[in-house]
């Protein structure tokens, strides 16, 4: 959630936990399903951790249920009547109870239409927080479900991926020659994660493709370093290629080193950054506006900021954010909160419009309800969940552009700077 840390809870067994030692709140677009064989992505998602003491026991009586729900709209007995009929009569006999039991809390979470919400069984569940240690196995892309189609949301840098020719926006019509129409998010993973130096085969439809087209991506070891930066004549170009676990040290370190330069200039190119972690989102905005509410969070009716207290060691320069359509949720954070306070200029491209907020409750068993609870604005109360944040300069970057090493956006935050 969008929340002070002073207000942040964390129940937890005391075991040293990636979630804990980062306040446990993410942001995202969305579930990095496909890139890494360890598993689900969790840090593109914002969350609030929680752990809960749950054993399968304690469902033993299947009659009684709990205060929240209502008797007369659901009746529990015809739960057990099918639990029980399937157990007896299907024909593939034996059936695996916790099987059986993930599978109806995977139907629960699905029966809401959202595709941030969802369940992860206990492997899952642990491959998810595993691929937030920043190495993985895998194809090195992040995906989701958008318009009910599998879709692209960003290469990484320098990935197998975008070394195959995947760009963001492109929609997955097949894995492997299996039809993706109407696929679950997770399932998806599991279609495209797997061992270093095996390949899955994904059929492509983008624009300005007559036909779809298939790319073979070879699965390697990826390395996240999310902050990269240089200097280009005397302007400072700055990549946040996620807001992970070690992305505020980085970008410290990264400002410290920048302002040793005094460049002319500042360009952050924050495009295809799915998101990341709430608290480097927040922490990178305030080094442009300190001490103002960056974030919104509405729930229930109700609109929370979260205040940067950062140290504004940026806020005299001039900067230029580079976004595009795989830019989302942290980086929309980082972009919308900048364009609000006329901090810096956006060009580009329309961002992907991710903006709500998930809880993601750990069981004691391991397994784990990741639960979209709210939205979140821009300062200036903007909603862009589902709409994304318009640059201030529409500029496209083509598939011939990037064949023919040309920037056209890069060139135009050039531009602009010196010419601010």
């Amino acid at each position: 959630m969008f929340l002070k840390n002073s207000k942040f809870r964390i129940n937890h067994n005391g075991k040293d936990n990636f979630f804990v030692r980062n306040l446990g709140v993410l942001l995202s677009v969305v579930v990095l399903l496909v890139v890494f064989s360890s598993g689900v992505y969790a840090g593109k998602f914002l969350f609030l951790y929680k752990n809960k003491q749950f054993e399968l026991k304690q469902l033993v009586d299947k009659d009684a249920q709990p205060d929240f729900v209502v008797a007369d709209t659901v009746d529990f007995k015809m739960f057990w009547d099918v639990w029980g009929k399937i157990k007896k009569e299907y024909v593939h006999a034996p059936i695996d109870e916790m099987t059986m039991f993930y599978g109806a809390m995977q139907g629960m979470a699905a029966s809401l239409g959202d595709p941030y919400t969802l369940f992860f069984p206990p492997t899952v569940a642990e491959e998810f927080k595993q691929d937030l240690a920043g190495e993985f196995n895998g194809i090195g892309a992040e995906v989701g479900i958008k318009d009910e189609q599998l879709i692209v949301v960003a290469p990484l840098a320098d990935s197998p991926a975008e070394k195959a020719g995947l760009l963001p926006g492109d929609k997955i019509l097949a894995i492997d020659s299996k039809d993706t129409k109407g696929i679950a998010l997770e399932y998806a993973v599991k279609q495209i994660r797997g061992k270093d130096g095996t390949s899955v085969k994904l059929l492509i439809s983008r624009k300005n493709l007559e036909t779809a087209k298939e790319i073979e991506v070879v699965r390697s070891k990826i390395v996240i370093k999310s902050v990269q930066w240089r200097m280009e004549n005397d302007l400072a170009y700055v990549q946040i290629l996620q807001f992970g676990n070690d992305t505020k040290k980085e970008f410290d370190d990264a400002v410290k080193k920048i302002i040793l330069k005094n460049p002319e200039g500042i360009i952050i190119d924050l495009r295809n950054n799915p998101g990341g972690f709430l608290d480097a989102a927040v922490a990178m905005a305030g080094e442009w506006v300190p001490d103002k509410p960056v974030v919104y969070e509405r729930y229930s009716g109700q609109d929370t900021g979260l205040t940067a207290y950062g140290k504004g060691r940026l806020k005299d320069f001039k900067t230029v954010i580079l976004i595009n359509k795989g830019s989302a949720s942290a980086s929309e954070i980082v972009s919308g909160a900048l364009k609000d306070y006329n901090k810096a200029i956006l060009v580009g491209e329309k961002t992907f419009g991710k903006g709500s907020v998930q809880d993601y409750t750990e069981y004691k068993d391991g397994s784990a309800l990741k639960m979209t609870i709210a939205l979140w604005l821009t300062p200036n109360g903007t909603s862009i969940d589902g709409e994304g944040i318009e640059p201030n300069y529409v500029v496209e970057y083509t598939e011939d552009d990037y064949k023919n090493g040309e920037d056209p956006q890069l060139s135009k935050a050039k531009e602009l700077l010196k010419n601010y």
